[in-house]
């Protein structure tokens, strides 16, 4: 139903009856996983004129990933991420893939 670069990939579905009988399918309510389940590839400090989905492609290969920067960072409102030049970016691989320690 998702694309696999989809945040919506593994969330299921339900079905809600309504008293006329319809049925109407929905996803279930997804849950942002702890930042500290992501392995972090880099850190990136905000300029200015950046922007997520710049930021997504240059260091996640696909603009459209930009939700994953979201997620690594605990953001609730992603414009916020970008508007503070400075910044710390936690640009991470994707949740469960382990990363290389460093030595």
């Amino acid at each position: 139903m998702f694309l696999i670069s989809s945040r919506y990939l593994n969330i299921p579905t339900a079905i809600y009856s309504a008293a006329s009988g319809t049925q109407y399918v929905y996803l279930r309510r997804r849950f942002v996983p702890p930042p500290e389940d992501f392995a972090v590839l880099q850190v990136h400090a905000v300029v200015a004129g950046d922007r997520l989905d710049n930021l997504a492609a240059q260091y996640l290969g696909d603009p459209e990933l930009f939700w994953r920067i979201c997620d690594a960072n605990r953001a609730m409102r992603p414009q916020d991420l970008t508007g503070t030049v400075g910044r710390r970016l936690r640009m991470t691989l994707p949740e469960g893939i382990p990363g290389t320690p460093n030595a």
